[in-house]
């Protein structure tokens, strides 16, 4: 049988497995939320550790804490940081009481490992206790939203990575079909003649546009309610932590931390967190547009538009023999998906707070930090499997151009929309060329038709000269 211990909280006395690191409160918090099956996220463990760094840190400089104790629990948190003890964080990612489960586990866990340190053993908290100690000067309400945003800005720092590498494939493809020309639509309809590397060049500005917009959103996260304890009012602080620990939890981080001016707002409010996730969304809605355009563009291969052809990855069915499926660009439309869908439950849950707390930050961080590193991940496989190995039909993109009514768009300026139109309705319904149909009606000359016709300058902006 497992040994146990006993601890006590204002519940009552558990039993609690004598070599665990984590304590009554924790135990209980899992037994209260068997719900996801999903424990805390591994970088947000790592932002409480560095919270409570940072607060050892600030108590022992107040003379709050003993130097045994402060570098305990500083060794415990480096050590938690270090992710050496990953298993002991034992609570569901989406549970009751505004995080205090969160935090206490990280609490009970410090605490432990850092008597252990001194000597002393689980359970007993004699040298370092986890309230009076780790917590000492903090509430789950200023910690778990500080931690928050800390992870956030550690998520986004590889999506952004992986967001400019998109760019940077976008660009190079862009070059690469610079001189291959097709038709442009719209309404799925043939338009006029564009060239394929335009539309990737479209795609890479779409991109850069939402990479800008992901940086700019990093500002919402660098202002942090630390210090302002339960509801802002900053009980249970000392002048020297109340003014040093923002510092020093930027020191350690590297990020531009700024105290909040307003830490009654800080506490209660959650838009910076929609902010981000509203960016976030954005990204998701323009790639899966793209991807939606990848699959379109290599439809086929012989009954669909057949433009380009995507990288074959495996096999696209169990019946259908050859059959190869654009599975890349599918999958970024499901991560999509499953990113408005996070949307929508962050934008409800920081409505639903009242007065001085939101007690909803967990299901926030849980569907933000899944947003955020499923779309890393699915830009990821997006450049590595599909974009860099996406190549052009190119004669069969010239002869769609050729045989489209669409260019009689270009004669607008020269013999006046009705005729033009007339021009295509008759090239649609006889199946001769626009070209062949203009000389013969001989409204312009050969060579003035091989000058107006011209696909090329058809894709370059600039004013006619009208005959």
């Amino acid at each position: 049988m497992t040994k146990t211990r006993l601890e006590s909280d204002s519940i009552g006395t558990m039993a609690v497995p004598a070599d665990a690191y984590y304590g009554v409160q924790s135990l209980r918090a899992k037994q209260n939320f068997p719900i996801t099956g999903t424990k805390l996220h591994p970088v947000f463990i790592k932002n409480l550790a560095q919270v409570k760094k940072a607060a050892a840190i600030t108590n022992f400089d107040a003379g709050l804490l003993t130097e045994d104790a402060a570098n305990a629990i500083i060794k415990a948190c480096d050590e938690v940081m270090d992710g050496k003890m990953e298993d002991s964080f034992i609570v569901d990612a989406i549970q009751g009481g505004a995080g205090t489960s969160a935090n206490m586990n990280m609490n009970e866990v410090v605490a432990n490992r850092a008597g252990e340190l001194l000597g002393d053993t689980k359970g007993n908290y004699t040298m370092v206790h986890p309230n009076d100690h780790v917590n000492m000067a903090q509430s789950t309400n200023d910690v778990i939203p500080t931690a928050g945003k800390l992870t956030v800005l550690d998520l986004l720092t590889p999506l952004i990575r992986e967001l400019y590498r998109l760019e940077t494939a976008l660009i190079d493809k862009s070059i690469e079909f610079d001189d291959v020309l097709t038709m442009g639509r719209t309404q799925l309809q043939d338009a006029v003649p564009i060239r394929l590397g335009q539309v990737f060049h479209g795609y890479a500005s779409m991109v850069s546009r939402d990479r800008k917009r992901i940086e700019k959103s990093c500002r919402e996260m660098y202002t942090v309610n630390l210090g302002g304890t339960a509801v802002g009012t900053a009980i249970n602080v000392s002048d020297s932590y109340f003014s040093k620990i923002v510092p020093n939890l930027k020191m350690l981080t590297g990020y531009p931390l700024e105290q909040a001016d307003d830490l009654f707002d800080s506490t209660e409010n959650l838009d910076g967190f929609v902010a981000v996730s509203g960016v976030i969304k954005t990204c998701a809605v323009d790639l899966s547009k793209m991807c939606n355009d990848l699959r379109l563009l290599s439809s086929g291969p012989k009954t669909g538009f057949g433009e380009i052809n995507l990288p074959a990855k495996q096999n696209g069915s169990s019946i259908m023999p050859g059959k190869v499926n654009p599975v890349i660009p599918e999958v970024v439309s499901q991560v999509a998906f499953h990113i408005v869908g996070h949307d929508t439950t962050i934008t409800m849950a920081a409505e639903a707070g009242q007065l001085e707390l939101n007690a909803f930050e967990p299901v926030v961080f849980c569907n933000l930090f899944d947003s955020i590193t499923t779309l890393e991940k699915a830009i990821k496989t997006l450049i590595d499997n599909c974009i860099t190995g996406i190549t052009a039909n190119r004669q069969h993109c010239k002869e769609l151009m050729e045989s489209s009514a669409g260019i009689a768009t270009a004669l607008c300026p020269y013999i006046g929309y009705k005729e033009a139109a007339r021009i295509a309705k008759t090239a649609l319904k006889t199946g001769k060329s626009v070209r062949s149909l203009v000389l013969e009606q001989g409204f312009i000359t050969e060579k003035e038709l091989e000058k107006i016709l011209d696909p090329y300058l058809m894709t370059e902006a600039g004013t006619p000269t009208h005959c």
